[in-house]
């Protein structure tokens, strides 16, 4: 990808919505004609460009210099419509206003922090398991009981919030994940609760509100030190708070369905427990909890000889490049053989998931502790799916478990 260009544009039309129901349930058939009609697509609902190749759509993500996300990584353009709150610090920013937020949260996330939480959250995952097979009967839905339960327990103590209205992390990311497509019937449907939920959120950033040895504090800690402004300190702590819940509730949702669907991977994972943390990155590759995110043009890009003009809006579709078979062998399989980490699940570049390995020592924790004590896992009945215009998400995962002798 190169500045300014004087190369025609040659990009496919489309008519497809990527945002109706049908492809937000099936988003395979859509991915399949998107990689298929060419490298870059011009959706003429929403005038967007997009990219459904694993070649375009990685290379689209760490050039932020051409391809920005300080006018949002939805489709509203910031430059022109007032976001619905302050942007993200880290999401939405580039340098050099993205640099210092970033570096006091990779700071914060480093693996000292992680090895002191290493022991107590596989503590707290042997203790889940043990009480989901002891109350539950073998029937059970591991959405609610595991893939939910576990992510909602240990990263708001990690943050350090209070016990009270967890409840509403999960509402409050589908909100503003939701937000980041059009103005739909998800979007309008979420409208009660917007002022209700933003609310509760903020002031679960405030310092008072934070336990002195959570993540947090930490950030509160850094603005003290002058690394961050004291107005950016909770904005910082939304970023973790709604980064950090829903793509790994529904990653980890992705991980058990995957197995319950793959018995012989499966029993893979259960002879060699190590092949945890390959197995949600896997997981994540396959069924790509964030599905697509946006970004602005800064001038005219020669995209694969298409020009993208300064100003357009940028459709990276996550969830196709994961599975684009130029990129990936039996790239529809989920498979603890393959190496997963091309994917582009957590992002690349710059705006990376700077929180992806507190994601996976959740998924190691709770993958290792299920595996020492089932020996099979299957559906017992049909998945539902919870609709969003960015995330692949579920609401209900019957399966069946058989306890290790």
């Amino acid at each position: 990808m190169t500045g300014t260009t004087h190369v025609p544009a040659t990009s496919v039309v489309g008519d497809a919505d990527p945002f109706a129901p049908e492809h937000l349930l099936h988003p395979g058939p859509l991915h399949r004609a998107l990689r298929a009609a060419g490298p870059v697509v011009h959706l003429r609902r929403y005038d967007v460009h997009a990219l459904a190749r694993h070649r375009e759509v990685r290379a689209a993500l760490v050039d932020w210099q051409n391809f920005r996300s300080g006018a949002g990584v939805g489709l509203a353009n910031f430059r022109h419509e007032t976001p619905w709150r302050p942007p993200s610090l880290l999401l939405e920013a580039d340098p050099p206003h993205h640099d210092a937020p970033r570096s006091v949260l990779r700071d914060v996330l480093a693996p000292p922090a992680l090895r002191r939480l290493r022991e107590k959250w596989q503590s707290t995952a042997e203790e889940l398991v043990d009480a989901v097979l002891a109350e539950q009967e073998e029937e059970f839905d591991a959405f609610a009981t595991l893939a939910a339960a576990f992510p909602l327990k240990v990263f708001p103590d990690a943050v350090g919030l209070g016990p009270d209205g967890r409840e509403n992390l999960l509402p409050y990311g589908n909100m503003a994940f939701n937000a980041f497509g059009p103005r739909n019937d998800l979007v309008t449907a979420d409208a009660p609760r917007v002022a209700e939920l933003s609310a509760w959120v903020d002031a679960r950033c405030r310092r008072e509100a934070l336990d002195e040895n959570g993540f947090g504090a930490r950030i509160w800690a850094a603005a003290d030190r002058g690394d961050l402004t004291h107005d950016q300190a909770p904005r910082v702590v939304r970023s973790l708070l709604t980064a950090g819940v829903d793509t790994t509730v529904h990653g980890l949702a992705a991980a058990l369905y995957a197995f319950a669907t793959h018995p012989e991977e499966w029993q893979r994972l259960r002879e060699r427990p190590e092949l945890a943390r390959v197995a949600f990155d896997e997981a994540v590759r396959w069924q790509s909890p964030v599905q697509t995110f946006f970004r602005t043009a800064t001038a005219d890009i020669d995209v694969a000889g298409t020009v993208v003009p300064e100003g357009s809006k940028i459709l990276m579709f996550l969830g196709s490049a994961n599975r684009d078979p130029d990129r990936w062998d039996d790239a529809d399989r989920f498979d603890l053989g393959r190496d997963p980490s091309g994917h582009v699940g957590f992002g690349m570049g710059i705006h990376q998931c700077v929180g992806q390995h507190v994601a996976r020592l959740e998924a190691e924790s709770l993958l290792t502790a299920l595996a020492r004590r089932v020996e099979r896992i299957e559906l017992c009945g049909e998945p539902r799916r919870h609709l969003n215009n960015t995330l692949r998400s579920w609401a209900f995962l019957p399966v069946r478990v058989r306890p290790a002798r």
